[in-house]
């Protein structure tokens, strides 16, 4: 036997036995139950209140979807110019209304004269919405309005920038005073921004693993040392699919579940992409098409 390959055996030996010493000692700690979480079957949360069905972030869009029976929303916020958190997804307003400008160049009560369904057309292409008048919604008066839905609320804005720095702690001292902890979940693509609201909120809102922390979990599950990750959040809201790696598989997914972190797969729209998540074992979906949704749910899972 060569130099070369006593060596390789050797070190093959010891990553064996680092592998083997780990897996001895590591006790990989589940995440603590969030009340708001607390569902035995998988959930419809409709995405911006359905925006294929009715214009999105309007109190035609929620009252919508809450009358098909999803289970909540699933929201993006924004801060205004007067530091309101308003229900809104992107950074320009002139793509779903009849204003021009960044959301926060302008104050709520400006907003909120704004025709919210102006740009609007259905998955059929149909504008029934257009100049009919629809509002904007702060996020204070959807929890409000909507007082025992389940609501995703998800942090966009970058922690680097003004609106995104002030965040975490409105959005904090909003849900403190509504008393609403046992009723939403926090997300944001951005890890440090959950954990800055963290900061705050001390574990007692369910939280949800930014762009890193799903990184970091798919690699430990895809190694030899899955055992050795333990994770920082309390749900996971991922698409099907990270670039070309599988996310919507069920031995992921059940990965995640022995840690008590469900997984709610956003941007699905399609009958068979549901089915398949469904037997996969999903805990829940984000969807601009709750009907369809509800239909499947009610058809393959019941309620």
């Amino acid at each position: 036997m060569g130099r070369k390959t006593t060596v390789a055996l050797t070190v093959g030996a010891a990553g064996i036995a680092a592998w083997a010493a780990s897996k001895a000692v590591a006790k990989p700690v589940p995440r603590e139950a969030k009340k708001a979480l607390a569902f035995d079957k998988p959930i419809i949360l409709a995405n911006r209140g359905g925006l294929l069905e009715a214009p999105e972030n309007t109190l035609a869009a929620f009252t919508h979807s809450a009358s098909l029976g999803v289970h909540g929303f699933a929201v993006d916020v924004r801060l205004t110019k007067d530091e309101e958190v308003l229900v809104f997804h992107d950074e320009y307003v002139d793509k779903t209304t009849n204003l021009a400008g960044r959301v926060a160049d302008f104050t709520l009560s400006e907003l909120k004269e704004a025709d919210a369904g102006y740009q609007f057309e259905d998955e059929n292409g149909e504008k029934s919405y257009r100049a009919n008048g629809e509002k904007l919604l702060s996020l204070r008066e959807l929890l409000e309005k909507f007082p025992h839905m389940f609501v995703c609320i998800h942090m966009i804005d970058s922690p680097h920038t003004y609106e995104g720095s002030l965040m975490p702690s409105k959005l904090w001292k909003l849900i403190e005073e509504l008393g609403a902890w046992d009723r939403v979940a926090i997300t944001s693509p951005y890890d440090e921004q959950t954990d800055r609201f963290n900061l705050y909120a001390q574990n007692r809102i369910a939280i949800g693993a930014g762009e890193d922390e799903v990184k970091k979990a798919y690699a430990a599950f895809t190694s030899q040392f899955g055992h050795l990750y333990n994770p920082s959040t309390d749900l996971f809201r991922i698409p099907e699919k990270l670039g070309v790696f599988p996310l919507g598989t069920e031995s992921f997914i059940n990965f995640l579940a022995q840690l008590n972190v469900p997984v709610y797969f956003e941007n699905v729209n399609e009958r068979d992409a549901l089915l398949s998540l469904i037997n996969a074992g999903a805990a829940g979906f984000i969807t601009d098409r709750p009907t369809l949704a509800m239909e499947v749910i009610q058809e393959n899972v019941g309620q």
